[in-house]
């Protein structure tokens, strides 16, 4: 900790120069006389309450007698609640910067005021629109922290929910909330967490989450598997930090992370709470369905072609007639690429024409590419599928793994054929036994490994939550 100066005017010069007020135009200096005494204000325009703050110094001004002290003047003359005394030159300046407001006086010595009075920009807390409910809570979070940590607290109102802050970050120096409930949440996870956080370095987070996530993890770049689950709804939060988990919340980003993680974890969905529970373990086991489907649908139609002999007479129907001008192999991954150009286009178009592109676009490059001869149509139907069913669960980063893997499985099945397609799902499994999450010790295949019957059925069958 550096203390300040005991001299008043040695103190007003020094944080003038620290956060060169004369050359940014943001950062406001405001002197005050107070009776015999005075007081200057260092504060950033933008990021200030000007209406609390306007009647704050509406008071100040009406105050006859100078306090003798940084502690009296907190005591006696400071009618706003978020005020404390420091005398801690960094943090002063990390507080200027964050948005509040510092108060040096003539007669605080080495002491100053820091008045949390910030505000900061924020949109409203609207539905994800990534992560929707039929049913349900219409809120979700925002880049704003402290709102963030409101929708949590509104929604938790027990003593043992206990949220750690901490700064990561030298020269940004990011507001980081490790969020747990304490007898819940595992200790040495906590700790484990924490230590991490706090040895990060790191300039800037610059990229939110990511950042925080690839300096929280050792991730290996062979392994596209998530290994964080991150959420923007905050009953899903609530809900997780009930079950035990830890959450990590950032500045400046509407996620928040879930820790520890499994890959079953990326099957749930709100809806299958927000539904009757027979509703609810359908539309779960839709999903598993789908999500084995979007990973071995195409190798297997592919592995099929290739080996005819494979295909049970009752399947044979699904063996094309005509094989293309393009080899089987070429075609899908062809239509791979052309599927995520047309994501890409359709993120960067507004949003009254991105419907319509991806529909219109998706539609006249298959007719045309059907009609060259380039794709045969059985190709576009079962690319179409995995396509689709890629939006049935909302991580981005889960959707991606499985499209590598699948890459992978049609070219091992293209150069060795059936051993390779064998191959292909033993590097699976190796891939997914080896993710590991961010404290290495919770398995990525819990509840399979270890095997938890219980938590295993509760994956699979939505149950009657019981009081």
């Amino acid at each position: 900790m550096t203390p300040i100066s005991e001299n008043y005017q040695e103190n007003v010069q020094y944080f003038e120069q620290v956060l060169q007020v004369k050359e940014n135009f943001d950062i406001i200096k405001k002197v005050l006389r107070i009776g015999d005494g005075e007081i200057t204000l260092f504060y950033i325009d933008g990021l200030l309450k000007d209406g609390s703050m306007q009647k704050l110094l509406i008071y100040l001004l009406s105050l006859k007698k100078m306090p003798q002290s940084a502690d009296a003047f907190l005591r006696e003359n400071m009618p706003y609640v978020e005020c404390d005394v420091s005398e801690n030159e960094a943090q002063m300046i990390q507080m200027v910067l964050s948005g509040a407001t510092l108060m040096l006086g003539s007669s605080f010595g080495a002491k100053g005021l820091i008045i949390d009075a910030r505000t900061y920009p924020a949109r409203s807390t609207a539905e994800p629109e990534n992560d929707r409910v039929m049913r349900g809570a219409r809120d979700g979070f925002v880049e704003t922290l402290i709102f963030n940590t409101a929708l949590i607290r509104r929604r938790i109102r027990d003593t043992a929910l206990t949220m750690r802050y901490l700064t990561v970050g030298s020269a940004s120096k990011s507001d980081v909330v490790v969020c747990f409930m304490q007898g819940r949440a595992d200790p040495k996870l906590v700790r484990h967490i924490t230590d991490r956080l706090k040895s990060v370095d790191a300039e800037a987070l610059t990229m939110g989450h990511e950042s925080l996530a690839e300096s929280l993890i050792h991730t290996r770049w062979y392994n596209p598997f998530p290994k964080i689950r991150y959420t923007e709804r905050p009953d899903v939060t609530a809900a997780h930090l009930l079950e035990g988990s830890v959450i990590v919340l950032l500045d400046n980003s509407p996620s928040a992370m879930i820790l520890p993680t499994s890959i079953f974890d990326f099957l749930q969905e709100s809806n299958d709470f927000y539904l009757a529970p027979l509703t609810g373990t359908y539309l779960r086991l839709v999903r598993h369905a789908v999500f084995w489907l979007t990973l071995f649908l195409t190798p297997l139609w592919f592995l099929g072609v290739t080996n005819p002999w494979l295909v049970p007479e009752w399947l044979s129907f699904v063996l094309p007639a005509e094989r293309g001008r393009l080899p089987i192999f070429l075609q899908l991954l062809l239509t791979e690429f052309v599927i995520d150009g047309l994501r890409m286009a359709s993120m960067n178009t507004p949003d009254m024409l991105a419907n319509s592109l991806s529909v219109v676009g998706g539609l006249i490059l298959g007719d045309f590419a059907v009609s060259v001869g380039w794709l045969i149509p059985e190709v576009i139907l079962y690319m179409a599928f995995v396509a689709i069913a890629n939006f049935t669960q909302t991580s981005f980063e889960l959707g991606y793994a499985l499209k590598f893997m699948r890459i992978l499985l049609l070219t091992l099945i293209a150069f060795f054929n059936l051993w390779g397609f064998i191959a292909g799902v033993a590097i699976i499994f190796l891939l997914i036994v080896s993710n590991r999450t961010v404290n290495g010790g919770h398995s990525y295949l819990y509840p399979l490994v270890p095997f938890s019957g219980k938590a295993l059925l509760s994956l699979l069958v939505r149950r009657k939550k019981r009081s």
